[in-house]
């Protein structure tokens, strides 16, 4: 019986950012998440598909993988991989005085599959982080490789405002501690702000409200719960932070239109 979903931690030395290659062997996992920290895969060799939060990610190399703390995922390959995984710890982040670094983590974030164009360079830049551990020389390396990744999707980098900072700090909030509450003047407080000012910072960065991106949120964790185990659905609800199933039967129906056992069997 799957009562919670399994937990993986491969940074066992505890290193800020770690690189190594990917393992040839692993064809296929369990679903599971990482242990606090943020990973960027890149394959050139591959093939078969990529799993995050149950959705279907088709591994056709050059290509790059993010998964982010809070997400569930796993692989089921038909062919050999080779190419280089990337652990970022937040502390790493945090330590980190570039804006410019952290807005492209977090742009990344929100792509789970990047299909390159060229990978040359990007592949240079993942061996030289594999030998070095100087901070400075892994947070330049670490900018040059998310600008180089970018690029080579032609997405074209933007300005970070104090509105993008604030939605950015608010969705850390989120991943970093849960969404304990709907209320969105407790984030608000949270981040030393208020809540007028959340709800802008949300609609201009992303054209949301602040209770959408936790609506958001909580819906995407309950859905991994549904899928990934075998929790019922009072068990869910207590674990997000709703009073009893009932309710969380209902706020879940309201997003998604479907009761939580409903999309359980959907999904089964």
């Amino acid at each position: 019986m799957r009562t919670l979903i399994e937990v993986k931690d491969k940074n066992d030395n505890n290193q800020l950012i770690k690189v190594s290659p990917f393992r040839p062997e692993i064809r296929k996992t369990n679903p599971h998440k990482h242990n606090g920290y943020f990973e960027i895969i890149y394959l050139s060799q591959g093939g078969g598909t990529h799993y995050i939060d149950h959705k279907p990610y088709p591994i056709k190399p050059p290509i790059v993988f993010t998964i982010t703390k809070e997400q569930v995922h796993h692989w089921d390959m038909t062919h050999m991989p080779a190419g280089y995984v990337l652990l970022l710890k937040k502390e790493f982040v945090d330590k980190s005085l570039d804006k410019e670094l952290k807005r492209l983590l977090t742009t990344m974030g929100k792509q789970p599959a990047i299909s390159l164009q060229y990978s040359t360079v990007i592949e240079k830049i993942f061996e030289a982080l594999t030998e070095d551990n100087n901070f400075m020389v892994n947070e330049g390396l670490l900018k040059a490789l998310l600008a180089k990744i970018m690029d080579s999707t032609t997405s074209q980098p933007q300005r970070s405002t104090n509105n993008q900072n604030i939605y950015f700090q608010f969705r850390e909030l989120l991943n970093e501690h849960g969404a304990s509450t709907i209320h969105v003047a407790h984030y608000a407080k949270l981040l030393h702000t208020t809540a007028q000012n959340l709800n802008a910072s949300c609609r201009k960065t992303n054209n949301q409200t602040a209770t959408q991106v936790i609506s958001e949120f909580i819906i995407s964790e309950g859905k991994r719960l549904l899928f990934y185990t075998d929790q019922t659905v009072s068990q869910i609800a207590h674990t997000l932070g709703f009073v009893d199933s009932s309710h969380f039967t209902k706020y879940f129906k309201r997003y998604t239109s479907l009761t939580p056992v409903k999309f359980r069997r959907t999904t089964a």
